[in-house]
């Protein structure tokens, strides 16, 4: 959970992106959670409702997006993201761990009451060229 910004590309596979597989396999991870999207654009809220800084990766994003939400995402949406051709597949449910790693209990609660919850990626195919 602990989602810190890295430089260059990163490998993104099947069914997570390169060093950053899922622990609890039972309730995340797989084919269509191959990658936690977020709108970076909900973050000033979230500064001014919790006052306090939160960097990129607080909701255990691993794409931060600007330009795009909930209100613009639709499930079967698809975008070119390096080599890697991605589907949303569904929305995000809120994980308590979130919560926990913030160290404010009711924040699951406030994720999903804003709709504030982000998306999961599904990778549907890699583009020519790309020899991994």
């Amino acid at each position: 959970m602990d989602k810190r910004a890295v430089e260059g590309p990163v490998w993104l596979g099947r069914e997570n992106l390169a060093g950053d597989g899922q622990a609890d396999r039972q309730h995340h991870g797989g084919p269509d959670h191959a990658v936690l999207a977020y709108s970076i654009d909900h973050y000033p809220a979230w500064r001014e409702e919790l006052g306090r800084e939160l960097p990129p990766g607080s909701f255990a994003e691993n794409l931060a997006i600007t330009g795009r939400d909930e209100s613009t995402v639709c499930i079967g949406d698809t975008y070119a993201i390096g080599t890697a051709l991605v589907q949303v597949a569904q929305p995000r449910q809120p994980c308590v761990k979130i919560a926990r790693r913030l160290g404010i209990p009711d924040l699951t609660r406030r994720v999903e009451r804003t709709g504030r919850t982000g998306w999961y990626l599904r990778v549907l195919m890699r583009r020519r060229g790309d020899r991994r």
